[in-house]
């Protein structure tokens, strides 16, 4: 005679559990859609390099047209593609804005290719100024080697966003914004800047709707400097 099976005992809360299990599966696979979906959107910076070195080939070699520069052979690279001298001097501010800007991209210095990155130097004579212009692909970060430098940039709210540097001094201009800097002293002021894209670009809105000495110029050219003595006064109060 077989023994009598014992009825199993009643698992209270089964249904519960097996609700909970579902709901945490259906929101790791949330999360696991939104992951890839982020994956997808474009990256704002320039693409990450994909192999060690990629100097930029001299421009009479390239036969296509590509989001940058095509590498030179690497058998080919020298050190020399990671040097450059042209911002060691000074450039011409004998002009109405009294500034010099010199940019050096990837165009000018093969080494900078596939390296996200530019740079430049710029130069002020007293009262000179670099007009509101904007970098649509990068960031800008100014370092100032020597003199008085006013410096700042408008958000897309109209806020300004100002400050007076000197010696040593860093500031920052986010991507895209307008922004401007005037020299602030009574003598040259010198700044060098590094730029997160090996292009960046410039835009700039003064010097494509008005022509140089013109009388809108002189007069965007007067209310910068305003800021500038405004900003010295407040600067001198406060110390």
């Amino acid at each position: 005679m077989l023994p009598k099976l014992k009825s199993l005992p009643h698992r209270s809360g089964g249904r519960g559990q097996m609700e909970k299990l579902s709901d945490s599966g259906l929101a790791a696979s949330l999360l696991l859609l939104l992951a890839f979906l982020c994956s997808l959107t474009p990256s704002a910076a320039d693409d990450s390099p994909l192999q060690d070195l990629c100097p930029a080939a001299p421009q009479g070699e390239a036969k296509l047209f590509m989001n940058g520069f095509l590498c030179k052979s690497p058998s080919s690279v020298m050190a020399s593609d990671f040097k450059t001298s042209r911002l060691n001097h000074a450039g011409d501010t004998d002009n109405f804005l009294r500034s010099s800007m010199n940019v050096v991209t990837a165009a000018d210095f093969p080494g900078l290719n596939t390296q996200g990155l530019s740079m430049a130097r710029t130069d002020l004579a007293m009262d000179g100024m670099v007009l509101p212009h904007s970098h649509p692909r990068a960031s800008e970060m100014m370092f100032v080697s020597h003199g008085t430098v006013v410096a700042g940039f408008v958000d897309s709210g109209n806020r300004l966003f100002q400050r007076t540097l000197r010696d040593g001094d860093v500031f920052v201009f986010p991507r895209g914004l307008l922004h401007f800097c005037v020299n602030a002293g009574y003598g040259l002021a010198t700044t060098f800047s590094v730029l997160n894209s090996q292009n960046p670009g410039v835009m700039s809105i003064a010097g494509a709707m008005f022509a140089p000495g013109s009388d809108v110029m002189e007069k965007l050219v007067s209310r910068i400097l305003s800021f500038k003595a405004g900003n010295a006064t407040a600067t001198v109060s406060s110390v």
